[in-house]
């Protein structure tokens, strides 16, 4: 099938054309020039851009925030309360909800187990803190968890971190059933699309979802035409990592390998303590060996290793792990591995270069900083002002040349490309932020390029993939940008086919 979209802005340029054939770019000229199509839309001067791509989102747990219990509006601990206890009255086994930030709150103080029993009685329940690296659970999820209360990050007030909090979450999602999580992972999906997202890059892994849930939204993605699903494995080749990449044709092995936690749970890994907290700076999951042993399996295979690590002293850890490769393989090798930093929230600055020069990719998410950037946001209180202000540097990644690419981590920040761009330019720390233009470019070609799976011309280029977005605008991409515009999607194609009715 050929289709032609006519009379479109493509950049800045007004009366443009795209004939896309087979799935791909088959031609770009102006519409007068155009050639003939099996089926034509008119654009009528509306933008046309490459679809956006969301380069870190958990679809399963997206689409259960999406379809379920979503408390990141809340704006006080009695809300909270109130909304858990009418979604418990409205759903039957357990209860799940995520979004929750105390920081916000005028309590100043997280949910308890005893608040979330009183709203939820004998049933079990998790409630992911909006960082979703610390949950509140009830007393009846606790009871079917023999041993918690031995792992570390254990609270008797329910209140769970580090492993304690990786095992309630295992067990909580465990008790959703196949049918439940596809019909969120489908939610999800058409969530995306409507944005004018054209693909997702999935982080999963074993502490977040398991190899099930992950083939299950392969094969959603696979049997109806919507965003593309890039699927990341978050484990150690130790524990068996790769074998799950090369049974499931996924792109890389990492993603949420979680080398360390969240600032606002206090467990990002720091180099010096929390300001609010100084008895503690975070902890390291793993060692710098097992580290080294895993970027080394990925590199020999050729495959792409990716980490969450969000502290700056996890991020040297992981650098320094990926330079030891490169010293025994050759940095060519590693570096065409693009291997990945998820969050990279802290960073020292001669780490930035060290990325560069390794080849590394830098998968950052600009809504955090929108969230909680500043002098008087989260991290302020976390880390203190003088190092809040040093966080997510995107500025100092870009002029440095370390590829960027631009997510949500969805469900923490809910999909938002055009907002994610407009955070990444409107940095809350003046001079960190991006230019609109890279802004917008790490918004789209960056995933494709973070996957190793970017056309050489770019994605709006003969031979590229027709995976491209009609807004319902008619300004230019520049006046888009420049203005903060937030248009509506009206068109989606991904890989030429059209996602929803042809207008």
């Amino acid at each position: 099938m050929s289709l032609l979209l006519s009379d479109v802005t493509i950049g800045d340029r007004r009366g443009r054309a795209v004939h896309a054939v087979d799935g791909r770019i088959a031609w770009i000229g102006d519409a007068a020039d155009a050639p003939a199509a099996d089926r034509v839309v008119p654009g009528e001067g509306a933008l046309l851009t490459p679809a956006f791509v969301d380069a870190h989102v958990h679809a399963t747990a997206g689409g259960l925030a999406l379809t379920g219990l979503d408390l990141h509006s809340t704006s006080s601990l009695a809300e909270a309360v109130a909304s858990i206890q009418g979604h418990a009255s409205r759903v039957e086994g357990v209860v799940l909800g995520t979004g929750w930030d105390e920081t916000t709150w005028p309590e100043q103080r997280p949910l308890s187990r005893q608040d979330v029993d009183t709203a939820v009685g004998d049933r079990p329940a998790y409630l992911a803190r909006v960082d979703v690296h610390s949950a509140v659970v009830s007393t009846a999820l606790l009871d079917r968890l023999p041993g918690i209360a031995d792992l570390p990050g254990f609270s008797h007030n329910g209140h769970l971190r580090l492993d304690a909090h990786h095992a309630a979450r295992q067990a909580a999602y465990g008790q959703v059933g196949a049918a439940q999580g596809r019909i969120a992972q489908r939610a999800f999906l058409d969530a995306a699309a409507a944005l004018g997202i054209g693909s997702v890059h999935e982080m999963a892994g074993p502490e977040v979802s398991g190899a099930e849930d992950l083939a299950g939204l392969l094969a959603v993605a696979g049997e109806r035409a919507g965003p593309v699903v890039v699927g990341y494995w978050g484990e150690l080749a130790e524990r068996g990592g790769l074998g799950v990449v090369r049974e499931l044709g996924l792109t890389g092995a990492g993603g949420d390998l979680f080398c360390d936690g969240a600032l606002g749970s206090h467990t990002a890994a720091l180099g010096a303590p929390y300001a609010d907290e100084p008895r503690t700076s975070g902890a390291l999951r793993f060692s710098t060996g097992q580290l080294v042993d895993h970027v080394r399996a990925c590199t020999r295979a050729g495959v792409q290793a990716g980490f969450h690590c969000i502290g700056d002293a996890a991020v040297a850890q992981v650098i320094y792990a990926v330079e030891t490769v490169a010293v025994e393989h050759g940095r060519a090798a590693v570096r065409a591995c693009r291997h990945r930093l998820e969050h990279v929230e802290m960073i020292q600055s001669p780490d930035v270069e060290r990325m560069q020069d390794l080849g590394m990719i830098a998968s950052v998410q600009p809504a955090f900083d929108a969230a909680w950037g500043g002098e008087d946001g989260m991290y302020a209180r976390r880390l203190g002002v003088e190092r809040a202000l040093r966080t997510n540097p995107l500025a100092h990644f870009s002029d440095a040349g370390v590829a960027l690419a631009l997510g949500s981590d969805a469900p923490v920040t809910p999909m938002d490309p055009w907002g994610g761009v407009h955070a990444a330019v409107d940095h809350r720390t003046p001079g960190s932020g991006l230019r609109p233009f890279d802004a917008f470019d790490a918004a789209t070609h960056g995933g494709w390029y973070a996957a190793r799976a970017e056309h050489p011309d770019g994605p709006l280029a003969v031979g590229a993939p027709a995976s491209l977005a009609l807004w319902e605008t008619t300004d230019t991409l520049s006046g888009t940008l420049a203005g903060r515009g937030r248009p509506s999607c009206r068109l989606l194609l991904v890989d030429g086919t059209p996602i929803g009715d042809l207008p």
